[in-house]
């Protein structure tokens, strides 16, 4: 009688002798054997000998899946040894690296009928090598410094300065130095009027900060402060010292001769200049508003500096100020701006955000951040959101059809006076509050959290919509979204710019958007500047999107809002 054929039990690799951890499998039967060391690795009982091929996947890490069968194919299709590195799984749960050698078994007629492979312990290395990944990761992806450098001249932004003033007050005294730059009126020089080239200011003010660098002393640092203002400081400096440098500093300016890529022109410069000491009442904002109001004094005296020996008192100071809110919106130096939101689903533009402008006195509208800056610290914003939101119902009155964006300062959001004016406005212009969106930032929310709730509150049973703004710069953002009634989250534009080429902002505003969705909220990415990136933001799941490739801000012709 002829006995049934077994299949031959697989046998070890030749180096089982000494101890080492192996596996091999036969493809008849579906047979696989375990060394003892190999079943100790994984935490299984010696005993446990042969098991199927579907169960060994178990013990191989879910993500190296892939890698660890394409090597098994490899060497089975090839007829030749490959090594791989892969993750192991053990019984408790753990895991850990190995090297594989991969080789196949042959059968006499040198068919491929199975596979041995040999394993050896490599997670210390592999660890390490993880480790130095995540460090080059992290060092690719942390930004360099706090705050950027102005794009425009190079300098310190202004947030950066004051930063820089705090430190040199608490180490001892000083003195800070505002400088406005400016074209001369009427000159032209030998190529375009300045009036005809909005960035002029901007040319002038780059080639400015150049000639500055060249002749400060050692040690003093140079700052963008406004839209045509360079911050000096001179930390340590005596205040003889301090005055003859400044000096010095405005005359060179006013005797320069500019060239830029189509003009050359000569500037009007004016100084103002404060001297501070680590026992004064005036912090760095209060200083260097000082100064701001000294050269202003210097341009309305016609003479080149002001000096300020002592800061100002913190009551004059904030009166001073309170009056130069209000002779601007008394003279119409404010202004408004809208820029188009795309809906991506609809692909039209349903949604305008409202962007306050501060018409400068020779270089027309300008950002507002100095201005809005300074009067949140002396607490003169209020009456500057107010024109913005009367104006925002006077449009929305004018435009039923158009959902307007209110950007609102801190300051302002914990203002109980302001939903109250809301509520009346509303009224008084018959607006459908459902057109409204109130724009909050996340650092109005941080140092007015009860107050910002209540607001937010009023206005959502008013039928306006809340949107955080700048979703991601902050410090809470995802606690927010659980305790404030938001309908709209604005992604941070610094995750967008540069969308389609950085991996990790990918995978950041992948994450966002999968948060708010999940909270039923609303996105705006805000900074697309490129097809590319409107795609990846389609992809993605946005739901509106905002920046140069929608459309550019555009002033309001008329009080109307510009046309899709």
């Amino acid at each position: 009688m002829a006995m049934p054929s077994v299949p031959p039990s697989p046998r070890p690799p030749a180096d089982d002798l000494t101890g080492s951890a192996w596996f091999s499998y036969t493809a008849t039967g579906d047979h696989i054997a375990w060394s003892k060391p190999l079943l100790d690795m994984l935490g299984q009982p010696p005993t446990q000998n042969e098991i199927s091929r579907k169960v060994l996947t178990r013990y191989v890490h879910r993500d190296d899946h892939a890698k660890a069968l394409g090597a098994i194919t490899q060497a089975w299709t090839s007829r030749v040894p490959v090594r791989t590195t892969v993750r192991l799984m053990r019984a408790d749960g753990g895991w850990f690296d190995v090297d594989c050698r991969l080789e196949p078994v042959k059968s006499p007629d040198g068919t491929v009928r199975g596979i041995r492979g040999t394993v050896t312990d490599v997670s210390v290395r592999e660890r390490e090598r993880r480790e130095l990944a995540r460090l080059a990761r992290r060092g690719e992806t942390v930004q360099a410094s706090l705050v950027d450098p102005d794009p425009a001249t190079g300098l310190l932004t202004r947030a950066r300065f004051v930063d820089e003033i705090d430190r040199a007050q608490r180490r001892g005294g000083g003195a800070i130095l505002i400088i406005r730059v400016q074209p001369s009126r009427g000159d032209g020089g030998g190529g375009l009027r300045p009036e005809l080239r909005p960035e002029l200011g901007a040319d002038l003010l780059h080639r400015a900060a150049r000639v500055l660098e060249g002749v400060v002393q050692d040690g003093a640092l140079l700052g963008r402060v406004g839209p045509s203002e360079i911050g000096l400081l001179l930390p340590g400096t005596s205040w003889p010292m301090a005055r003859r440098e400044a000096e010095v500093l405005v005359d060179a300016l006013r005797s320069q001769t500019f060239v830029l890529p189509d003009s050359w022109l000569r500037a009007s410069a004016w100084g103002g200049l404060v001297r501070f000491t680590p026992d004064a009442e005036a912090g760095s904002h209060e200083v260097l508003i000082d100064a701001e109001h000294a050269w202003r004094e210097s341009r309305d005296d016609d003479r080149p500096l002001t000096v300020v020996a002592h800061p100002v008192p913190r009551r004059d100071r904030r009166g001073s100020y309170r009056t130069r809110v209000a002779d601007a919106l008394g003279t119409d130096r404010f202004t408004l701006y809208a820029q188009p939101i795309l809906d991506l689903q609809s692909n039209a533009v349903t949604r305008h955000e409202l962007l306050l402008r501060v018409l400068d006195e020779s270089e027309g509208p300008q950002s507002p951040i100095q201005v809005l800056d300074t009067a949140e610290r002396l607490d003169a914003v209020y009456d500057i959101d107010l024109w913005v939101v009367e104006r925002a119902m006077q449009l929305a009155a004018e435009e039923p059809g158009r959902c307007l964006q209110i950007n609102l300062s801190g300051r302002s959001v914990g203002d109980p006076r302001l939903t109250d004016e809301v509520e009346r406005l509303i009224d008084r212009y018959d607006v459908n509050p459902a057109q409204l969106t109130f724009e909050i930032t996340e650092t109005a929310l941080i140092g007015n959290l009860s107050e910002a709730r209540r607001f937010a509150d009023r206005v959502r049973d008013l039928g306006c919509e809340l949107a955080l703004d700048d979703f991601g710069s902050g410090y809470a953002s995802f606690r927010y979204l659980r305790i404030f009634p938001i309908d709209l989250v604005k992604i941070d534009g610094e995750y967008v710019v540069d969308l389609v080429e950085n991996p990790q902002d990918q995978v950041l505003v992948r994450a966002l958007v999968q948060v708010c969705q999940a909270y039923g909220i609303h996105t705006v990415a805000e900074f697309v500047q490129d097809e590319p990136t409107l795609r990846l933001l389609r992809e993605l799941g946005v739901d509106y999107v905002q920046g140069y490739l929608i459309g550019r801000p555009a002033p309001l012709p008329a009080g109307r809002l510009p046309s899709p």
